[in-house]
């Protein structure tokens, strides 16, 4: 950008520091999300919620798939890069 761009849009310049802070936390929080650690730590807690009968088979099949979606896609690198996130 130019200077005189930038003189112009300055101000802008707190809603754009604004947007940027939104995405890394957005970016952090996908990361977390994907980590596949976390993600098989949770499909542990899930298969000791079944053997304990807290939840149905049914549930479970539909929580452990939306588990190894988020697994596949943090193995897959897609985490923390918005890939993970529909836009």
């Amino acid at each position: 950008m130019g200077l005189i761009s930038e003189v112009l849009l300055l101000p802008f310049a707190p809603a754009r520091g604004s947007a940027w802070a939104v995405r890394q936390v957005l970016r952090e929080a996908e990361r977390i999300y994907y980590d596949p650690a976390a993600v098989r730590a949770e499909l542990a807690r899930l298969e000791e919620r079944l053997e304990a009968e807290e939840i149905t088979e049914e549930e479970f099949d539909r929580e452990e798939d939306a588990l190894l979606d988020r697994l596949e896609i943090g193995l897959r690198g897609g985490a923390g890069t918005g890939e993970g996130t529909a836009r």
